[in-house]
């Protein structure tokens, strides 16, 4: 996993709270190999109308943020299953940092093991950066991790806090699998020591 330390890209406002992980990446397209492009599935119904039409007044839609790799959403954010392809689609489609004032447990877990940030800011700075976001011409927002904070189009700094864990891993490209390799010799003594003690369970 590669390290996430600073990113500089375009900010989107997401103006929806509860937004659950079918709405992220709805269950139909669980079957399809992420091979075939998971981004395209990426809010697929709610940046539609109901007659199926895409939708100009959703976010993504707009030129101006169809490039956003920063997401500034409402309360709740990935609640409902546990599917990783909610994670696999946003990170697809190029989000690296999805700021709320909530998250559903699972969902932000499962950033984490894939280089995504999530962090929590109150509502009202949510809504203050959502509509300097609107005002900008560029909506351009630089997010530095390794000191908390977000510098805004025209220069304002919001400052958020991290789970020391969660900023470790992010900072250090680690997920679940590079942390336990980080023991790997304490572990393969582990398993030597082992035999020798208890040859008769060696297979």
């Amino acid at each position: 996993m590669e390290p996430l330390i600073q990113i500089s890209a375009i900010g989107a406002p997401l103006r929806l709270a509860n937004v659950n992980t079918d709405q992220l990446f709805p269950a139909r397209f669980i079957k399809k190999p992420r091979a075939v492009g998971y981004a395209q599935y990426l809010f697929h119904d709610i940046r539609r109308t109901d007659a199926g039409d895409i939708n100009p007044n959703f976010p993504l839609n707009d030129p101006k943020f169809e490039t956003a790799q920063i997401l500034f959403t409402g309360a709740n954010f990935g609640s409902g299953s546990s599917r990783e392809g909610a994670v696999y689609a946003l990170y697809d489609f190029g989000f690296r940092a999805v700021f709320a004032p909530s998250f559903g447990e699972i969902f932000a877990a499962n950033c984490l093991k894939n280089g995504v940030l999530t962090a929590r800011l109150d509502q009202e700075e949510i809504q203050s950066i959502q509509e300097a976001l609107d005002l900008a011409q560029e909506p351009r927002v630089s997010v530095d991790i390794y000191h908390e904070r977000i510098t805004l189009p025209a220069g304002q700094v919001v400052t958020f806090s991290l789970d020391p864990f969660q900023k470790h891993c992010l900072v250090n490209g680690l997920n679940e699998i590079d942390l336990s390799l980080q023991f790997n010799d304490e572990i393969t003594t582990f398993e030597e020591n082992h035999r020798k003690t208890y040859p008769w369970t060696v297979l």
